[in-house]
């Protein structure tokens, strides 16, 4: 009898913590202390693109090949300058015409903002006034059919967000007479389209992720206003998580591209609306059982916070293990996506709480849960799925996990790598065209050559080294050296992100580096796609068992088990498998994407495997609640059927929100939106709900070991009685 006194007691307790924040005084005080932190933090949040750094080159480590050529390419070339190439194509070849209009364009060029000035004061701007002089100079193609003008801009530290105006006046200006199309390309050419890819990320995206997440809402909730106070919540959860992301990139060197923005709007939004579900669904119950709706938050974030807890810092955690990445672009992914997850926990449980106890019941509207009115999960859909399981769960896991198993097969056809230029993107940028036109018509692009730096007494090798590798054209060696190092460059005729010019780099190093003495290094456009397909490589086998042992550590903490975090643990990663092999499929079969990039595995991994978890946390949390009042087997159905709805919407929100990736036309984040939507799905609708269900019912208390939890018969406890909710007015009166 004490025992039970004090353990309702404990939950009392508890309960008066919970709702500290959602009183009658202080959820006004919550809620205020909110609009005053995004007022500050809104002002911030817009600066974020302002600090965004694209350049794939600040991406990669200090031990990269193309890291240290960086550094000591610094003498021969500004790291700000930015090449530029303008391409004439004219089917049947140019004319004379054609290029009498590239000599009067010429001036009009040179004069544009930021052009590099020659040796003399002169604009760096080689054109070709006639096929021969411009085959001569390797500015026109064999067939004729195809010329380009090469500059250079300097625009300063932030010169590729200051280009796209500058790329619109070279369109206007390089134009052909009667039918020749002319295209911008080189480095130049892909900054503005990226620019123009990425244009309004930060709202665009914003707008589109919103839109799929309210319809759903309006669905589940089947109520006009309730989806509101989730959505308020978790844009201020996003801009809140941009204004502390501002200040980390700005002074303490974090780095953040348009990606890693974009994919911080997406989980925000995503796992905010998740962990809203849970809590909403939780509170809508207890204002069943309780008449006054302070009380009944108190216990809604009593009984629900302990799972969101979990889920978020499981995300989290995972999350900072990017940190151990070699790429920096993906280690700043990681620190940027667990700010989001920590801000996003800290709204959901307190703004969010504070406007559905300031609201009230009517929120609800047109189903508001009356006092004492029957709870519905218990004879849905998701009850109804657990009776099914329940006769035959070990069939039903065994067939479930060999479904997924077939489903890991399309693994075979995934190729990961450096998806090509003119492959990046899921429509024909002026870039993409341009960079095409020059690898059919075999001209070498010299805005992105193959760079070598070199011990000044061995340059005549290193240059003769380079003339033995295939494919090449001449040498450049004449400018001077400085410092005692010599600077080498020859120019690539195939695109720099391709195989074939990752080949021919290897080959290139092969070649320097067995020059004894020489300290050859290897860099330039090619190399730095190489070096960064290596370093993604690197991460995928680093970091994928660290997220998996430190997740398990997670759930053996949360769950107080051994057996059951490793059977959750095995499920996620069989929901990755068949996530990834189906996503493979679909890029080939219906997107017609040729590969992946060397960084997808790793980023759909974290992502499925983090999130994924949340759901499972969310089911076991539950059936561990409900094990201590009914035992694991009929526990187990009742979180299945309380938690199913829920789970189910949340799962919906975060692949609707991830899908909305797709809207930016860049293949990469197409494909990890479609990988991680298609996970996530696979997570919400088979494996947590079906899958582990079975293995619940099929192992019953066995599931818990070594934990004592359900040794033989369950226990009926006054505690394991208040989590079902059946004597809450004692728990109150407490």
């Amino acid at each position: 009898m004490l025992t039970s006194v004090k353990s309702v007691a404990m939950v009392g307790m508890h309960r008066r913590i919970a709702g500290t924040l959602t009183g009658r005084v202080t959820k006004w005080v919550v809620f205020a202390a909110w609009i005053v932190i995004i007022a500050v933090a809104g002002t911030f949040a817009q600066k974020l693109t302002d600090v965004q750094n694209n350049e794939a080159s600040s991406w990669l480590p200090d031990s990269a090949e193309s890291t240290k050529a960086l550094q000591k390419l610094a003498p021969f070339s500004n790291e700000n300058d930015i090449p530029t190439l303008i391409v004439y194509h004219r089917s049947g070849g140019l004319t004379s015409a054609d290029y009498q209009a590239i000599a009067q364009q010429a001036p009009k060029l040179a004069g544009l903002d930021g052009i590099v000035p020659g040796a003399k004061g002169t604009p760096t701007v080689a054109f070709p006034t006639s096929e021969a002089e411009g085959q001569k100079l390797g500015l026109v193609s064999g067939d004729g059919e195809v010329a380009y003008s090469a500059l250079t801009f300097n625009l300063g530290s932030d010169g590729w967000n200051k280009l796209p105006p500058i790329a619109d006046d070279m369109r206007s200006i390089a134009k052909l007479p009667g039918g020749g199309d002319t295209h911008l390309a080189g480095p130049g050419g892909q900054a503005a389209d990226a620019a123009d890819a990425f244009a309004g990320i930060d709202g665009t995206l914003l707008y589109a992720a919103l839109g799929v997440v309210i319809v759903i809402l309006l669905f589940t909730y089947r109520s006009p206003i309730l989806w509101a106070l989730p959505i308020l919540s978790a844009v201020f959860a996003l801009f809140t998580s941009e204004a502390i992301i501002y200040f980390l990139a700005k002074y303490a060197d974090l780095t953040v591209n348009g990606q890693s923005q974009a994919i911080l709007s997406v989980l925000v939004i995503g796992a905010g609306t998740d962990y809203a579900l849970l809590l909403v669904a939780r509170y809508r119950e207890e204002l069943r059982r309780h008449e006054d709706r302070h009380e009944a938050m108190a216990f809604a974030l009593h009984r629900a916070s302990p799972a969101i807890i979990a889920s978020a810092s499981t995300v989290a955690v995972g999350m900072l293990c990017l940190l151990f990445a070699q790429m920096n672009s993906t280690a700043g992914l990681g620190p940027i996506m667990a700010i989001g997850v920590v801000v996003t926990l800290v709204v959901m449980l307190t703004l969010l709480p504070a406007l559905l106890v300031i609201t009230g019941r009517w929120v609800f509207w047109p189903k508001r849960p009356a006092y004492l009115s029957e709870e519905p999960t218990t004879h849905g859909l998701w009850a109804k799925v657990g009776s099914w399981i329940a006769p035959r769960p070990r069939k039903v896991w065994a067939v479930t996990a060999v479904a997924l198993a077939l489903a890991c097969l399309g693994l075979l056809t995934l190729k990961t790598g450096n998806i090509p230029n003119d492959e990046q993107y899921t429509k024909d940028y002026d870039s993409v065209v341009g960079q095409r036109i020059l690898v059919d018509h075999k001209l070498a692009d010299n805005s992105t050559p193959i760079q070598v730096v070199t011990d000044t007494g061995h340059a005549d090798q290193v240059a003769a080294a380079l003339g033995t590798v295939d494919g090449l054209g001449a040498v450049n060696t004449q400018t001077p050296p400085v410092g005692g190092v010599k600077y080498l460059e020859v120019a690539q005729s195939l695109d720099p992100a391709s195989d074939a010019a990752a080949e021919q780099v290897k080959a290139v190093r092969a070649a320097v580096h067995d020059v004894p003495g020489a300290n050859a290094l290897v860099g330039g456009s090619a190399a730095l796609f190489l070096d960064t397909a290596d370093a993604s490589h690197r991460d995928n086998t680093v970091i994928i068992p660290i997220v998996l042992i430190v997740v398990m550590l997670i759930l053996m903490i949360l769950l107080r088990a051994l057996l059951a975090p490793f059977l959750l643990i095995l499920t996620v990663i069989l929901s990755f498998g068949a996530a990834l092999g189906l996503s493979s499929l679909i890029f080939k079969l219906i997107y017609g994407f040729d590969m992946a990039d060397s960084g997808f595995p790793l980023f759909v991994f974290v992502f499925l495997v983090a999130l994924g978890i949340d759901y499972n946390i969310f089911l076991m949390s539950r059936v561990r609640e409900e094990t201590q009042r009914a035992g694991t087997k009929r526990g187990s159905l009742i979180a299945l059927s309380s938690t199913g709805g829920v789970i189910t919407s949340a799962g919906l929100v975060l692949a609707a929100t991830f899908a909305v990736l797709g809207t930016i036309p860049l293949v990469f984040l197409a494909e990890i939106g479609t990988a991680i939507a298609l996970g996530v799905i696979l997570d919400t609708m088979i494996v947590r709900a079906i899958l582990v269900t079975a293995l619940n019912l099929d192992l019953g208390g066995r599931i818990w070991w070594p934990s004592r939890l359900d040794r033989g018969a369950a226990v009926a406890t006054p505690t394991a009685a208040i989590a079902g909710g059946e004597i809450a007015d004692e728990a109150s009166k407490a």
